[in-house]
């Protein structure tokens, strides 16, 4: 199966089978609780204007988890075209989808929904090839630790076993989620933090802004243990695991850079325009702080 491509058309889409015409869907947003943090809407905005759909908007969407079920089936009808979703429905809202990718039903969890004219709801996982795109650099035979076991760490563990790392690690603080999450991607569950080339953070950690590590099992004067750290949490002036791995030589994937890299692969899929990652990136960058996953 392949990611569903909504027309760009400025008009009106007919219905299938005939009839009239129904509205133009320019609606998009992101799905999540708490989502005020996210700066999903300024980079798509910005993209939307670049790539002349300045009459496209693009905004949050707080849900809360008992009210997803409720919500996501009414937001076509509402002229949305398209949603990412970000914590804590990753998952949760691939089971409502009815057109899911191969690529999601293997990582188990969506952040990027697109709505048909024909009723489908495409599900597809931005997130795994964003993180392969960021590393820019081969992945078989290397080693990586992937910190968590929520949405966006099982499409960081299915990417980079399906790049070709030769082993991925998950600690999570609940030991049994983690255990879930690598028996059914193949994996290895750990209860501390080892060695590794590549260092996946996709914990909540660092989100409320804080300058310590504290909740992560790794330590400042470890992080040369590690010859990448990815940060999936984001801030204008760096998280203070990010700011740590450089301070200790490590080359950094931060939060910004997966955040405007999935979200450049989600625009394509909304819009079928390719992205304008360069405008995208510069609306990121901008001072502002934020976080995990959209």
């Amino acid at each position: 199966m392949t990611a569903g491509r909504a027309s760009p058309s400025d008009s009106g889409q007919t219905h299938p089978g005939g009839g009239e015409p129904a509205p133009a869907r320019t609606r998009l947003g992101v799905i999540g609780w708490p989502v005020a943090h996210s700066l999903s809407p300024r980079i798509q905005n910005a993209a939307l204007t670049a790539a002349g759909l300045s009459h496209w908007r693009y905004q949050l969407l707080p849900v809360p988890p008992e009210l997803l079920a409720e919500v996501l089936p009414g937001l076509p009808e509402a002229g949305f075209r398209g949603a990412n979703v970000t914590i804590p429905h990753k998952e949760a809202a691939l089971a409502l989808a009815t057109d899911p990718t191969d690529r999601a039903v293997a990582i188990g969890a969506t952040n990027t929904l697109v709505f048909a004219d024909d009723g489908t709801v495409t599900a597809d996982n931005t997130d795994a090839p964003a993180l392969i795109e960021a590393l820019a650099e081969p992945l078989t035979g290397r080693s990586a630790l992937v910190l968590g076991a929520g949405g966006s760490a099982r499409a960081m563990v299915w990417a980079l076993l399906d790049a070709g790392a030769d082993s991925v690690a998950v600690w999570n603080r609940s030991p049994e989620r983690a255990q879930r999450l690598c028996a059914e991607l193949g994996s290895v569950p750990v209860t501390s933090a080892g060695p590794a080339d590549v260092l996946v953070n996709c914990t909540s950690v660092g989100l409320d802004g804080s300058a310590s590590l504290a909740g992560l099992p790794i330590g400042a004067d470890e992080l040369g243990e590690y010859a990448c750290v990815v940060d999936l949490v984001y801030s204008g002036s760096g998280t203070a695991l990010t700011r740590a791995a450089r301070a200790a030589g490590c080359r950094v994937v931060d939060g910004l850079d997966m955040l405007v890299g999935q979200g450049a692969l989600s625009f394509e899929r909304f819009t079928g325009r390719p992205a304008p990652r360069a405008v995208m990136s510069a609306a990121a960058r901008q001072p502002a702080e934020g976080s995990d996953g959209g």
